[in-house]
């Protein structure tokens, strides 16, 4: 069940699309184009139950290296306290 507003800021949620970023192993998988409910204040995205499903069924084949993805530059950097 989607929220009628964001849960953080109040905002109002809006049909859109976003990305999901996450970690499998020592990988990042960025998953591009993903349809959401995504609020206009802050920017939190919330997927219904079948895009989660759909989202899963990605992560778990990251997961066991099922995936096959392309190259994607992208930097790290090191939060030094």
């Amino acid at each position: 069940m989607i929220p009628d507003q964001c849960s953080f800021c109040r905002g109002k949620l809006v049909k859109g699309k976003t990305e999901f970023i996450a970690r499998a192993g020592h990988e990042v998988v960025v998953i591009k184009d993903v349809p959401a409910f995504v609020c206009e204040e802050c920017g939190e995205a919330y997927f219904d139950m079948e895009i989660s499903r759909k989202i899963d069924d990605i992560m778990r084949d990251a997961h066991q290296g099922k995936l096959c993805v392309r190259p994607l530059a992208a930097g790290e950097v090191e939060l030094k306290v």
